[in-house]
């Protein structure tokens, strides 16, 4: 499966922290990441990532287009609700996306968990 990587700048270390948890499930899948979030990822876990662009300068858009195309699986895109994004029209479109494609899209640790708990099982059966 292809699975989508994204944090906003405070939720970075939370989805990193998440990743690494679940490194033995997330290292099953091909995955994707906005550009710094993804050199982050590999940083910590040692998992291969494909980066696109940092989300500002249209990784967003990136994944988006692989969603648009059925090549997206999963998305976790952990959001900061309190802090204003200058991208954040990139960001809704991501999220329309996921919604318009019916992509799991998990935005903060709880959905998180649940999404990984399905992946878990898929991947047992």
């Amino acid at each position: 499966m292809n699975i989508a990587l994204i944090a906003h700048d405070k939720k970075k270390d939370d989805l990193i922290e998440f990743v690494d948890l679940h490194k033995d499930v997330f290292g099953y899948h091909t995955l994707f990441a906005t550009g710094t979030t993804g050199t982050r990822v590999m940083e910590k876990t040692g998992l291969n990532v494909h980066r696109f662009q940092s989300g500002p300068l249209g990784g967003d858009q990136e994944i988006g287009a692989r969603i648009a195309r059925g090549e997206m699986d999963f998305v976790f895109f952990f959001r900061d609700p309190l802090t204003a994004q200058p991208h954040e029209p990139d960001v809704t479109a991501l999220v329309r996306l996921c919604d318009v494609y019916s992509v799991p899209l998990a935005t903060n640790l709880g959905t998180a968990r649940v999404l990984i708990d399905g992946i878990i099982e898929e991947q047992s059966e």
